[in-house]
Parts: C-alpha cells; structure tokens; sequence
C-alpha cells in the first residue's frame, strides 16, 4: 500500500502532466481534485469530455496506487463514462473513486464525478486496470 505522500510524489516525479491534486486515499478508494481553466473548457463554456475521462481515469490510478503500492505500469484495459450533466466551468471537477474488486491481475473501480459543491454527480464512470505480473506479493 502507497500513502498519500509518495502517491503525490510518484505522480510529480513520473507524471509532470498532472494537474490534479490528491485529496485523499486508502480504504480502495480515492478522492481527487482537478482545477478547472480556460484549457480544460470546450465551446459553449463546459469541461470537455476527455478531461472528465481523464480525471476519471486518474482516481482510479490514484486508489489502486494506494491499495497496491506504487505500481508504474499498471495500465487501464477499459473506461467507461456516462456524462450526467453539464458541469461548471467555475468550479473544480472532484473525482470520488471506490474499488470494486481487487483481484492479482485485474482491478475494477467506479467513479463520480462532480462538479466543486455540487451534490449532483456530472458524471459516472467504471474502469478496469491491468496490473503487471510480479508487482505484488
């Protein structure tokens, strides 16, 4: 198991591109914070689909990283998002990650996705990860 600090570490180290920030990690789950700009935003003034996907996908890394240990090549086999509803482009997008099954090979987790203060998910993800052979005990 990873805690929250070397998780940070690990992503500002191996993942320079991350804009997001742990906001918690541990019992299978995790929570993440992405900070919203002008560059996350589409036409008509929205969070584009592929940054909600990737902050799905990234909440899902984080709570994996956090059951499994720090496992770099632990990759995503398969994401699936339903978009809910219209999120704020004023607000950061918040991704809540919950673990559904934590097998040798494979890990399968859901996310919400919500906009900050927002009660109302924007939208609803399912994701599987293939986890390396030898990376755990």
């Amino acid at each position: 198991m990873a805690n929250q600090e070397e998780i940070e570490a690990f992503l500002a180290t191996d993942f320079p591109q991350f804009n997001a920030s742990v906001e918690s990690v541990g019992h299978q789950g995790a929570t993440i914070r992405h900070r919203i700009g002008h560059d996350e935003l589409r036409p008509g003034g929205t969070v584009s689909g592929p940054v909600m996907m990737a902050v799905a996908d990234t909440a899902l890394y984080v709570a994996i990283l956090g059951e499994i240990g720090i496992v770099p090549l632990a990759v995503t086999t398969g994401l699936n998002i339903n978009f809910l509803r219209r999120p704020s482009a004023e607000r950061d997008i918040i991704g809540i990650c919950k673990l559904m099954k934590v097998g040798r090979v494979l890990v399968v987790g859901e996310i919400n996705l919500y906009s900050d203060g927002d009660p109302e998910p924007v939208a609803h993800a399912v994701g599987t990860y293939s986890i390396p052979p030898d990376s755990r005990a």
